[in-house]
């Protein structure tokens, strides 16, 4: 006999035996991978695990992820090539891997000439929009021709964007050699696209006229979104050039008129272009439009050189012709470092400074990011070499990479 728990049991009854813990199907372990919130823990599970590095590696899970998961801030990328965030910042490891297995350069993006090299222009996740300004002649003539392309830095693929063709721009009555200045940047997908389409708007000013073009990678082709005459716009003989950069905020592009207290704004649903005074001592320096919540705008902003941001909210009183700018709040700029900064965003809730250091011993630069909503600066990086304008650049680690641009019938440099 044997006792178990002060019970007196049958000489013959077995024990039973453990059981197995339940296996984990693949359906589970995707649920459980898919609530990991840092994706550098699980860049760093998939390399321990041949399983989990199958399962990490699928298109569809990256997509379910990627489509949680806010994007990495993994650095800053111009025409100078990549500098990536540093310790302590959280992404530091990951931005180091980036750095090395991607070609920051776009030297695989095919060029005409050796002289000249693609510029970044704008970024959206992995992806980069790049342009190259060439000028030739024709009909004794001087022509600018402005040739952009969508890339991807990790896997090297690229899709170059068609021209602007002779008969697009005569039907807005506009000529290569009447163009003064031009730009392109993405246009925010708002999560209605899939991971494989991306928008692209440009916009090309005459001495007398903007015109907006738009091009869709599911169309690939060109189509004009709308055009206005600066004297329409009340900007006769105040333009200069358009800031390089614009910023979306609530389904609106605008501008800063460079040299102008003057704000340009294009509202993407009604297409319709208008012109709004900037606050006093607007005309030089830089400006961020930012979403304040609720439909409102906001504004950061470094008129000339000081030691601060100035942050502004716009109250309309009625309609949208109807405002006033009224200050909110004064941020001190890192003591350090010299008031010469330049301000850049707004992506993923933050906005991003650049600043010289005042220690002459020292001579770095050094990029910041203010957080939008609690005003906090962080230092993210020292510059190893100089380059003012750069734009923020958010991904995720090599191994969760997207192929975006494959299947994109690439349209011929020469054509």
């Amino acid at each position: 006999m044997a006792s178990r728990a002060g019970q007196i049991l049958p000489c013959n009854e077995a024990t039973e035996p453990e059981r197995p813990p339940p296996v984990l199907t693949s359906d589970l372990h995707e649920e459980i991978f898919l609530r990991v919130a840092s994706p550098s823990d699980l860049a760093r599970a998939s390399a321990a695990c041949v399983s989990f590095r199958r399962l990490i590696g699928d298109p569809p899970f990256l997509r379910r992820y990627r489509s949680i998961h806010p994007p990495l801030l993994l650095g800053f990328i111009s025409s100078a090539g990549f500098q990536p965030v540093e310790a302590p910042h959280p992404s530091a490891a990951v931005a180091r891997a980036v750095a090395r297995a991607a070609d920051f350069f776009f030297d695989f993006v095919p060029r005409l000439t050796s002289l000249n090299h693609w510029h970044p222009c704008d970024a959206r996740g992995d992806l980069v929009l790049v342009d190259w300004r060439r000028f030739t002649e024709a009909d004794r003539k001087e022509r600018l021709s402005l040739d952009l392309a969508v890339c991807d830095p990790l896997s090297r693929q690229y899709l170059l964007l068609p021209p602007m063709t002779d008969d697009l721009l005569a039907s807005v009555e506009l000529q290569n050699q009447d163009m003064f200045n031009s730009g392109a940047s993405f246009i925010p997908s708002g999560g209605m696209e899939d991971e494989t389409s991306f928008s692209v708007m440009c916009w090309m000013h005459s001495e007398t006229k903007l015109v907006v073009f738009f091009f869709n990678s599911g169309s690939d082709q060109w189509t004009v979104g709308t055009s206005a005459s600066w004297d329409d716009l009340g900007l006769h003989e105040q333009v200069d050039s358009l800031s390089s950069s614009c910023q979306c905020a609530y389904g609106c592009f605008y501008w800063k008129v460079d040299y102008a207290n003057k704000l340009l704004k294009l509202d993407m649903g009604t297409m319709e272009l208008s012109t709004h005074d900037l606050p006093p001592d607007h005309d030089d320096g830089e400006i961020v439009i930012v979403e304040a919540g609720e439909g409102q705008i906001a504004m950061f902003s470094q008129p000339g050189a000081g030691t601060s941001l100035q942050y502004y909210n716009l109250l309309q009183n009625g309609n949208d012709r109807s405002h006033e700018w009224h200050m909110k709040s004064i941020i001190p700029l890192p003591a350090q470092y010299t008031s010469e900064c330049y301000i850049r965003g707004p992506a993923g809730g933050y906005i991003f400074l650049a600043g010289n250091s005042k220690e002459q011993d020292v001579g770095h630069s050094a990029f910041f990011s203010l957080e939008i909503k609690s005003f906090k600066i962080e230092m993210v990086s020292r510059q190893t070499f100089r380059f003012r304008y750069a734009l923020p650049y958010f991904g995720f680690p090599p191994s969760m990479s997207l192929r975006r641009i494959q299947g994109y019938e690439v349209v011929s440099f020469l054509s």
